[in-house]
């Protein structure tokens, strides 16, 4: 036997009783002539007291794996740690056997010395024995647990879809898997689950979910991996109010079980609502530093950025902001395309500094006025097209916040941003392209005739956002075929073309598709949130490296020439 407890379940209530522990070595040191070893597994530590020399107790070290057998005992009072579950008792040991030796340590488990991403991703095992990390990676099994529960519990069933699926264009590459039994053929990797689910709502399961794992060859950045899990779910015969009230059920549920927090009701803004008043369509609503739309006023001014560019926002900061400070949200601005960041100060009822001068008497009483400006505030400007201005100012907004610490982070409010617009235009390719996916539902008012006026179509699609943070998408789905058929020609698809591509679900859909909706959301990135943490991979237990590899186990690498030849596959080298 190599354990009667874990090293985190001694209580008083063992005194006196003989146990046996196994775990690693977090700490030895010697006190009066007698030996301490702190025993360590993931469930806590246990304090071990060796009154007398045993075989092997001389050699230990950090992370070597031992089993011992010994006795409980009380703590003297003053002796009692109350930081550890199991500080009042201790184990004297009358038995220790070394299962395993550790070699040096490649990396610092007490986490006084700071490693880098590639050695903590090389081990990564090691890594995950730090407590905190370990922590996250339970803490991750109580809220897939939760999830479970609630969906259960709304009455889906949990269907897997392959893993192994016809190469489709959804948004960003394919992962590809050559064929061995089928030369020249692949399979793709599932970006995500969207046609199975469709298809088991025609096949009639009117309520589905999985933890599904989803794989995208995309840039990284930190809060995207090739590889993510997202809760996703399909309700047949459902209005898109009925998708979002059963899901912010579902997450109610998980923060309460996870967190013991009750979260307040979801609010529910606009799309054009949230770039104009946030400047983001994925708003932090925790706080109430909002755009104002002030074109109209500057344009009388005699500042030529104001009278010449189309659009200008204005962002009112509750601080005298010093030159330095205003200089750093300027850069801000710039790297997301705003041409500069102009500024004014309210002092003692009047404006002064920045453009101040470029403004006359009028222009200012109405800037007062329409802002509510008070002595000490700081006013900042964007002037460029409308939605590149909105945009730029809405970094700003997040720089504010971040700067003045306007939020706390285990402040927690959720918005569901509706009506997005179902097409948006690359101006890049010079085509209209689906916001979300070409799987999504016009409006019903858009039905008909959306080929003729795509600027104006709203599609039946939504957003889920917590913090800042896009969290899951959703959308009613396209249940007729030729509905289905003309967006894809719309956006360039032919018919042979689609019928090669998406056949399959055309076809299913020639046999009777009912209405159907539901939605995507993104495990890692809620529980990234949940501990305040702004990285993703703090929270899978194998993540990649920002160039996609994997440096504990070398993936990816060069696969067998045998290997290749079976899969009828070569490497060629492009030229530069």
């Amino acid at each position: 036997m190599y354990r009667t407890h874990t090293c985190g379940e001694l209580t008083k209530k063992e005194v006196g009783k003989e146990v046996t522990l196994s775990g690693w070595v977090n700490s030895v040191r010697q006190h009066g002539g007698i030996n301490f070893v702190n025993l360590r597994d993931r469930y806590g530590v246990t304090q071990l007291v060796f009154d007398k020399d045993l075989d092997g107790l001389s050699e230990l070290k950090n992370e070597y794996v031992v089993k011992i057998v010994g006795k409980v005992r009380a703590r003297p009072d003053n002796l009692v740690n109350k930081e550890m579950k199991t500080g009042e008792v201790e184990v004297t040991v009358k038995e220790l056997k070394i299962l395993n030796r550790c070699s040096v340590l490649p990396l610092d488990l007490s986490g006084k010395v700071e490693s880098t991403d590639e050695t903590r991703l090389k081990y990564r095992y090691l890594d995950l024995r730090r407590p905190e990390h370990m922590e996250l990676i339970l803490f991750r099994h109580e809220v897939v647990k939760a999830f479970r529960e609630a969906m259960d519990k709304e009455g889906f069933v949990e269907i897997e879809t392959p893993m192994l699926v016809k190469a489709t264009p959804e948004g960003a590459r394919d992962y590809i898997v050559p064929s061995r039994v089928n030369p020249g053929q692949v399979y793709a990797l599932p970006q995500s689950p969207q046609l199975y689910k469709q298809i088991l709502m025609v096949a009639g399961f009117d309520k589905y979910y999985q933890l599904a794992r989803c794989l995208r060859d995309e840039d990284l950045r930190a809060d995207r991996q090739p590889e993510h899990t997202q809760v996703d779910f399909e309700m047949s015969f459902v209005t898109s109010d009925d998708i979002r009230a059963t899901f912010e059920k579902v997450v109610k549920h998980v923060f309460k079980k996870t967190m013991k927090k009750d979260i307040k009701d979801f609010k529910t803004i606009s799309y054009d609502e949230a770039m104009t008043r946030y400047g983001t369509d994925k708003p932090d609503i925790r706080f109430g530093v909002e755009l104002h739309d002030v074109t109209e006023t500057v344009k009388k001014s005699d500042f030529n950025v104001f009278k010449e560019t189309g659009h200008t926002v204005a962002l009112v900061v509750d601080k005298e902001l010093s030159r330095k400070e205003i200089d750093k949200l300027g850069e801000v601005a710039k790297t997301y395309k705003a041409k500069g960041l102009a500024w004014l100060k309210m002092a003692e009822g009047k404006l002064d500094g920045g453009v101040a001068k470029f403004l006359g008497e009028e222009v200012q009483k109405d800037l007062i006025e329409t802002l509510k400006l008070k002595d000490g505030k700081t006013i900042l400007f964007v002037s460029d097209r409308t939605r590149q201005a909105q945009s730029a100012m809405g970094q700003v907004r997040l720089a504010v916040r971040d700067l003045l610490g306007l939020v706390k982070k285990d402040d927690f409010v959720f918005a569901w941003v509706v009506d997005f617009p179902l097409f948006h235009f690359n101006e890049d390719e010079q085509k209209w392209e689906p916001e979300h996916h070409m799987f999504s539902m016009p409006k019903p008012e858009f039905v008909d005739d959306f080929e003729q006026r795509p600027e104006e179509v709203l599609g039946d699609l939504w957003d889920l956002t917590l913090n800042g943070w896009e969290m899951a998408s959703g959308s009613i789905r396209v249940s007729n075929p030729d509905v289905q058929k003309r967006i894809m020609n719309f956006i360039g698809f032919d018919e042979s073309e689609a019928e090669r591509k998406f056949g399959f679900l055309l076809e299913a859909y020639r046999y009777g598709g009912p209405p159907h909706g539901g939605m995507g959301f993104g495990v890692e990135r809620l529980i990234a949130l949940m501990k305040g943490l702004d990285d993703i991979r703090e929270v899978m237990a194998f993540p990649k490296n920002k160039n996609a590899q994997c440096p504990m186990d070398g993936c990816p690498s060069r696969a067998d020439d045998s290997a290749l030849k079976e899969l009828h596959v070569k490497f060629v080298e492009l030229e530069k």
